[in-house]
Parts: structure tokens; C-alpha cells; sequence
């Protein structure tokens, strides 16, 4: 088995739009909100009729007690993971080891959420969904008819891009985020706790600050079983937002 932490949605970095989505610290409740969509690259434009707005996560922010900033409102977001259809797509040099996973390997996704309320942490790291592999295929090959099912195919792929469909009776969108970080020796990491309860990541003492090489569990195992027994307690739902509208 192998399992790979993976970092999702929009974020204080410029590329990613320079903004954290909510969460709520008292109920874990929190809004899922994808990075932006970058249209510079002319091979890799989106398709016409499958672009993606903003429009959709306007509600689930402004529930949460946060609004959606108005400059994302003529933007098209990438939506990536879609929750809905239950895909991740990846590319390049962060999306190789994807390749290499099986049918019941992990994806465990996680984002940095910015509490609606006071707390001890000014950015909330928290794990926001689970893929339990089913299958994985080159974007180029997948058909039209399956386009409209990730970013990585709404838009012009190339040799590099690969999409990840999970194990729909496994996978989703975790109803409450599961926090897992906070900032310590200057950056934020995985909780020492946490760590040991893993079995380890592959990055030096836990750093999630940035993800731009995955990093996989130690022990792949003993993170399933960890979350075998949060699952317990959160639902994970075939949905990008629990109140979309």
C-alpha cells in the first residue's frame, strides 16, 4: 500500500489567489474552495463550455461567516479535486509519483482554512477529503463524455496530466475537516502527536507548509487505520460543499 499527502484549494499564495477559504474552529465545519484557474498557458486552455465560476462557493463562504472577495467573481476556478465526480488530477513533476499508485492506495487531501472565530492559530491545517484509488488513467485517454469530470480534462491536457478516480463506497469530501497542524519551528507542520500516530511522513518533521513535491506516509497502513477510526465519528460525502447553495 502506499498513501501521499496532498496539499488542495486556494491559499495565501499568489498563484493559488492569495486568500483562505473558512472553517469554523468550534464545529470543524469549513468550506471547500478551489485555486484559480490559470489561462496563460495557451496548449492548456480550457475547452469551451466547461469552465468553471466562482458562483458556487459564494453561499457555503458567507454561511461560514466569510464572504467569497468579489475579485474572484470573473475568475474561473480549478477545481481539483471535484468531490462530485470523486477525481484528482495532477501534472508534471509534482503529479509523477501518481503514477505509480494502485487500486487501494490513498490520496489524503488537505488545505489551509482560515478560522471564522478566535483560536490558537491563525491558519487552521486541516485534512478536507480521502480517495481510496480505483483506477488511474492518462487525461489524454480519457473520453469526452467523462470530460466534464476534472479540471485536468476541462481543459486542453497534455502527455503529463493524469486523473485519479477513487473508490466512490471509500472516498469524498470529509463533512467536518480533521485538523492535523500548526505552526512550530517556524513554519506550520503535522502534529508531533499526529506523526507518531501515522508512522511518519517522508518530509522532515512534518512540514505541509508547501506541497510542491507529494509527501507520502511512512506507513501507509497505520494512517489508514487512524483514519478508519475518524471516519467513525465524520462522514465523507460525494459533494464540494455540503450547503451549496
Amino acid at each position: 500500500m502506499q498513501a501521499l499527502l496532498v496539499r488542495v484549494g486556494i491559499d495565501l499564495s499568489k498563484k493559488s489567489g492569495v486568500w483562505n477559504a473558512p472553517v469554523n474552529p468550534d464545529t470543524a465545519e469549513f468550506a471547500y474552495v478551489p485555486i484559480l484557474e490559470h489561462e496563460g498557458n495557451r496548449k492548456k486552455k480550457i475547452r469551451p463550455g466547461y469552465e468553471i465560476s466562482y458562483e458556487q462557493f459564494k453561499v457555503p463562504c458567507e454561511k461560514l461567516g466569510k464572504k467569497l472577495p468579489s475579485k474572484f467573481y470573473d475568475k474561473r476556478a480549478h477545481l481539483d479535486p471535484d468531490f462530485e465526480y470523486l477525481t484528482y488530477g495532477d501534472e508534471g513533476d509534482r503529479g509523477k509519483p501518481i503514477w505509480g499508485l494502485e487500486n487501494g492506495d490513498i490520496l489524503a487531501f488537505y488545505a489551509s482554512l482560515c478560522p471564522v472565530k478566535p483560536c490558537n492559530q491563525k491558519l487552521i491545517y486541516a485534512l478536507i477529503g480521502l480517495y481510496v484509488v480505483d483506477r488511474i488513467k492518462p487525461a489524454l485517454e480519457i473520453p469526452q463524455e467523462d470530460w466534464h469530470k476534472n479540471a485536468h480534462t476541462r481543459r486542453n491536457p497534455d502527455k503529463t496530466d493524469i486523473v485519479v478516480f477513487a473508490n466512490p463506497d471509500l472516498s469524498g469530501r470529509l463533512e467536518r475537516c480533521i485538523p492535523i497542524g500548526g505552526r512550530r519551528d517556524g513554519a506550520y507542520r503535522v502534529t508531533n502527536e499526529l506523526l507518531s500516530e501515522w508512522g511518519g511522513l517522508s518530509v522532515k518533521d512534518g512540514y505541509i507548509q508547501r506541497s510542491a513535491k507529494l509527501p507520502s506516509f511512512s506507513n501507509p497502513l497505520k494512517f489508514s487505520e487512524w483514519f478508519k477510526e475518524q471516519k467513525k465519528n465524520i462522514r465523507l460525502v460525494a459533494e464540494n460543499n455540503l450547503i451549496a447553495r
